[in-house]
């Protein structure tokens, strides 16, 4: 039987020992100590090398009260729109000198309870957090608010007066490419959303409302499908839609990953996309410039967003930005308009409305 011997980590005790110097010399060279000379803080620092020592940066900034982590509590890490938004969280913090700990709800609430729990207990110094389908309260998230942690809410989010929001304008954008349908021609326009629990599904739901009323057309509740916008519930709404007893001519989806594979599914059936039903989604996510005919969309700017809940939340962990109630940050967006939704034989090239 073969024993494995793990090796113990080298401490400074070990390097003062090689060295035969004090631990107090040691620690100080490590650290960049004006006390200690040049040729001396070169000597350690080639034997800490050689030695493979390693710096606790844990035990430091714990010291210090810092642990130079955030924490990030996403619904789910295989969605594109997240992708982006946690590659601009991590270019930011990077260029701070902080690091990320992500975790993921899947869409629940308990699991957001029990990642709120593990990144308090990791004690990160801020928390950035897009709520799942499940979450009605927020009571979860005290413990840090009361420990004066600052919580950035972004995407998904929930109103607390000790707490930043970052969102786009769900319902102008929604409006928007309601209205975009309607330009076009349609006049019954089916809404596929998400959970109406989360402030971005409500929004546009109210937005394709509002489109509807402003432009003389009926609401129907039988026109609007809610699923969890996965590529299979695409492919659910899709035989949902061919089931109505008068089919729709417009489609306005709150993701683009839905909208592809319902579009997929429709032209399986014979449906053409845009003569018979023009689409929208939402989010420009690359699977939009994929299908054909490429999807018209709104682009929700994640890269921007998860700069900003960055920038932000640096700044109140600072202590260099005040708190505001109901402080809400709104980013712009745009309708990018492509072949999915021109019916008419205008050149379809794309083009971008500014929302």
């Amino acid at each position: 039987m073969t024993i494995i011997r793990m090796e113990k980590d080298i401490t400074i005790y070990d390097i003062a020992r090689e060295l035969d110097l004090s631990p107090t010399t040691i620690s100080r060279a490590l650290n960049d100590h004006p006390a200690v000379n040049k040729n001396t803080k070169q000597r350690i620092a080639d034997a800490a090398a050689q030695m493979g020592y390693r710096s606790n940066l844990f035990a430091s900034n714990l010291r210090k009260q810092r642990t130079n982590t955030i924490g990030v509590i996403v619904p789910r890490l295989n969605s594109p729109f997240m992708s982006s938004v946690i590659s601009g969280m991590e270019k930011m913090a990077n260029e701070a000198g902080y690091n990320l700990i992500i975790s993921q709800s899947l869409e629940t609430l308990q699991k957001e309870m029990a990642n709120a729990k593990t990144m308090f207990d990791s004690r990160v110094d801020g928390l950035l957090v897009s709520l799942s389908y499940e979450t009605d309260q927020i009571e979860h998230f005290e413990n840090f608010i009361n420990r004066g942690i600052p919580v950035i809410f972004y995407d998904r989010v929930a109103e607390h007066r000790d707490c930043t929001s970052i969102v786009i304008d769900n319902l102008q954008a929604a409006y928007k490419a309601t209205s975009h349908l309607i330009e076009q021609g349609c006049r019954n326009i089916v809404h596929i959303t998400g959970n109406l629990k989360r402030n971005v599904y409500t929004d546009r739901l109210k937005g394709y409302k509002y489109a509807l009323v402003d432009h003389d057309l009926a609401y129907d509740d039988a026109n609007v499908l809610i699923n969890n916008l996965s590529e299979e519930a695409g492919e659910q709404a899709a035989k949902q839609i061919l089931d109505m007893k008068t089919l729709p001519d417009g489609i306005f989806v709150s993701n683009d990953t839905c909208a592809v594979s319902c579009i997929k599914t429709l032209k399986q059936a014979g449906i053409s996309v845009p003569k018979d039903m023009a689409v929208v989604g939402f989010n420009n996510d690359t699977i939009s410039r994929v299908i054909e005919p490429n999807l018209t969309t709104i682009n929700y700017p994640g890269q921007e967003m998860g700069e900003m809940a960055v920038r932000v939340l640096l700044l109140q962990m600072n202590g260099t930005e005040e708190r505001a109630p109901s402080n809400t940050i709104t980013l712009r967006s745009e309708l990018i308009i492509r072949d999915s939704s021109l019916k008419s034989k205008v050149s379809p090239k794309q083009r971008v409305v500014l929302i």
